[in-house]
């Protein structure tokens, strides 16, 4: 089981956050599907996923997506996605 904090920040605050629960064993293959069913969640678009962006969560335990990081512009400041241990 794994369970991830998604927080749309703006102005350094919170204005959106959910927890993103599944049963099964994390993989990181299947990143997008989860990050696909956090912004549906949250209602935001789905930003674009670098490899970057993997490697950062799997790193440091947490990934911050910016406004550039979407195709569309959005009225928030970053989509933060933090790994609950």
């Amino acid at each position: 089981m794994f369970r991830i904090w998604a927080k749309v920040m703006k102005d350094g605050h919170i204005v959106r956050q959910a927890t993103y629960a599944r049963e099964e064993k994390f993989s990181y293959s299947r990143f997008f599907e989860y990050l696909t069913e956090i912004c549906g969640e949250l209602d935001v678009p789905t930003p674009v996923l670098l490899k970057a962006h993997i490697f950062n969560y799997a790193k440091f335990n947490h990934v911050a997506f910016r406004p550039s990081d979407f195709m569309e512009s959005v009225p928030f400041d970053r989509l933060v996605l933090e790994n609950i241990l």
